[in-house]
């Protein structure tokens, strides 16, 4: 693990300070899962463009036709078959 260190406002660490005893966890792993969270959404924001450089070939596109189909047969009328 690498430590990093920074700087935040007075209000800010009280924030952070009051969750971290409110949740019951440490500080730093509030602020770990805070940047892994705040990291994760940041690079869900390319994924937009990654579906435009690269398209679904034609393989993984017949995927989503079969996922139309919907179940094969519908057994919802066996619930009661085991009583």
């Amino acid at each position: 693990m690498t430590m990093l260190s920074f700087r935040v406002g007075d209000d800010e660490a009280a924030a952070a300070r009051m969750w971290s005893e409110r949740l019951g966890v440490d500080r730093s792993e509030l602020l770990r899962e805070a940047l892994r969270h705040h990291l994760a959404r940041l690079a869900s924001e390319n994924d937009a463009q990654s579906w435009a450089d690269q398209p679904l070939d034609n393989g993984e596109q017949s995927l989503a036709t079969i996922a139309d189909w919907g179940p094969a047969e519908d057994w919802s009328d066996w619930a009661d078959a085991a009583r």
